[in-house]
């Protein structure tokens, strides 16, 4: 419900008015899940890992996890998108930094993988851990939304609103979502500029990785912009809305952020520009590809991890 709570924090100037409702939305989601304090692998190595300084006083860092939790999975599920989020009170900022769902790592549950697969092995104490281990970014709480939990919500307030900066067409989408064959493909396709999109759009719009000239890349940069276009269309939302968005998002969202920190969050988020988010994907020369057939993409740590301590200080 953290998804719900920083959204509400838009329309409102305190968090006082809304939280009987975030309560009430937390009661209907029962999903609250606890992570286990990660505890780092001494065989991890990140290489040319520089001294992390301190963090600015009171900021917050979550991980953002999405999952494909279709019908072709009954067990664990890999993570199709990972955002870590900063929130800085202080200079009243957010970062948000992609990380590429192939990226080559250890992991916190032992081996060498694509990052996407800790939380399939670990859950998301696993995910928390590989990241910290890698980005040596302490996460204070993570957030988990599945992939129709993200159609309810974004039907439920009536569709986003996004620029698009190149068309997306895919002959390949996983039929996966509601009714049908889970395997088979659907063809989408999602054209450049202004968009309305509904919830199944806009899925397929942050989903989609094939035929983007930026691979995995344009997909984190358009993840990040779904995000975005949910905060902008937070504005019109009400505390009479809440009980509607719960239901929607029930049995699709977890969380391990208590409600006193929502309720703490809510006035710094409300006091974001979104001009004063900063956007972070880490494109050439940050990664580069593996050339191989598992098509992993090889993560360049001595430029990766002096941009993350930048930005995540």
């Amino acid at each position: 419900m953290a998804v719900i709570a920083v959204a509400l924090s838009s329309a409102a100037g305190g968090f006082a008015y809304f939280l009987p409702a975030i309560q009430e939305a937390f009661d209907a989601t029962n999903v609250s899940v606890v992570v286990p304090s990660p505890t780092p692998s001494p065989s991890i190595s990140t290489g040319t890992a520089t001294p992390t300084p301190p963090r600015p006083p009171g900021a917050f860092t979550v991980l953002l996890l999405g999952s494909d939790n279709d019908t072709k999975f009954t067990g664990s599920v890999l993570t199709q998108s990972m955002i870590i989020v900063r929130f800085n009170p202080g200079s009243k900022k957010v970062v948000m930094l992609s990380i590429p769902r192939d990226l080559w790592v250890p992991l916190s549950t032992g081996g060498i993988g694509k990052i996407d697969g800790a939380y399939s092995y670990g859950g998301a104490g696993a995910a928390i851990a590989t990241v910290e281990n890698n980005f040596g970014i302490r996460i204070d709480a993570y957030i988990w939304i599945g992939l129709a939990g993200l159609i309810n919500v974004i039907d439920q307030i009536g569709g986003i609103d996004v620029v698009t900066q190149a068309p997306v067409f895919d002959d390949f989408y996983p039929h996966d979502i509601g009714p049908g064959d889970p395997y088979q493909y659907l063809r989408v396709a999602v054209l450049a500029g202004p968009q309305h999109l509904n919830g199944t759009l806009a899925l397929q719009y942050v989903r989609s990785r094939h035929n983007d000239l930026q691979s995995d890349f344009g997909r984190s940069a358009r993840q990040q912009n779904v995000l975005l276009a949910l905060r902008a269309k937070a504005a019109g939302i009400s505390a009479e809305d809440v009980p509607a968005l719960a239901a929607a998002l029930k049995g699709q969202i977890k969380t391990s952020m208590s409600l006193s920190r929502i309720a703490t969050l809510l006035p710094i988020a409300g006091a974001i520009d979104l001009k004063n988010i900063q956007q972070v994907v880490l494109l050439p020369p940050y990664t580069h590809g593996c050339g191989c057939a598992q098509g992993y993409v090889v993560p360049v740590w001595g430029a990766i991890l002096p941009l993350v301590h930048q930005y995540f200080p």
